[in-house]
């Protein structure tokens, strides 16, 4: 049975994630993101299920920049998961939450996209940043404190006997979260979708005007749509940045292959980070517990 290493603990969005693309296997929580990843790379795990990218926050840049620079490890696959947030409180005081409740505790993007409740709902409150939103769950369950609540999955009530004070308090409604599967060895998976993506790493010549556009024409003229174009800072100097390319398109013998030699021919460090299934799940209807 594989071992799926995934940012808990349980309850977590990541977990959710873990259920919609494994029917089977062992999942295994890490208190990070790179933990996760090394977990992998070491072959503790069998998979890992890292977040990616939010729609409301944007790129998580610790998952980009640790496969970039310090672990590079075939993505298999991505899950997009659509992104409830709700606040949770200790079932002993339910019914106050809006007198009783002084610190906010969730992980900083959860946290970010519920801004507005927070300004309108609780502007006194203080807000305090964990590792994960089911650890900010877990936490206040064991308080057991009146003046605090989490920002969290339903998922991590139910896990840790919390109840839904207030639910679906993200500032956006279209709220999702992309999550991508590694496999040190890249062994593919199966997701019940007829979506693919190619994932590009590109490093351009130094300096060079134009570059970028030469880049983009490679793809362009081959008519392969561009889902995401990224750029992080390569950490040898300023102004020196690579980028991350996302194509709706699986690895083929001709048109991908074709691209990589052009940029190459351009000057360009090119590495394809994976071939892989792209699955997004439908939104779930909650049961508020209050």
């Amino acid at each position: 049975m594989s071992k799926i290493g995934y940012l808990g603990p349980k309850g977590t969005f990541s977990s959710e994630a873990v259920s919609l693309a494994f029917t089977a296997g062992e999942p295994v929580p890490y208190s990070t993101i790179p933990a996760c990843i090394e977990a992998v790379s070491s072959g503790e795990v069998d998979y890992g299920v890292v977040p990616l990218e939010n729609t409301l926050e944007g790129s998580v840049n610790l998952t980009i920049d640790y496969l970039i620079h310090e672990k590079t490890l075939p993505i298999v696959g991505e899950v997009i998961v659509p992104i409830q947030q709700h606040l949770l409180v200790h079932a002993d005081f339910a019914t106050d939450w809006r007198s009783t409740v002084t610190k906010v505790i969730s992980h900083p993007h959860a946290l970010a996209q519920c801004y507005q409740f927070l300004r309108n709902e609780l502007p006194n409150a203080e807000m305090e940043t964990m590792s994960s939103t089911a650890a900010a769950a877990q936490y206040i369950a064991e308080k057991k404190d009146p003046s605090l609540a989490a920002i969290a999955h339903h998922n991590a009530a139910k896990e840790f006997s919390l109840v839904l004070a207030k639910e679906n308090i993200h500032d956006f409604a279209n709220n999702h979260t992309r999550f991508l599967i590694l496999h040190r060895q890249g062994k593919s998976i199966k997701m019940d979708t007829e979506r693919f993506k190619t994932t590009f790493h590109i490093a351009l010549p130094q300096d060079k005007p134009g570059s970028l556009h030469q880049v983009l024409s490679a793809f362009s003229w081959r008519q392969l749509n561009l889902s995401k174009i990224e750029s992080r800072p390569m950490k040898t100097g300023l102004g020196r940045y690579f980028f991350i390319i996302d194509i709706d398109h699986p690895l083929d013998e001709v048109l991908l292959p074709g691209a990589q030699a052009e940029l190459e021919a351009l000057g360009c460090q090119v590495r394809i980070l994976g071939s892989y299934p792209s699955f997004e799940a439908i939104a779930t209807k909650t049961t508020s517990g209050i």
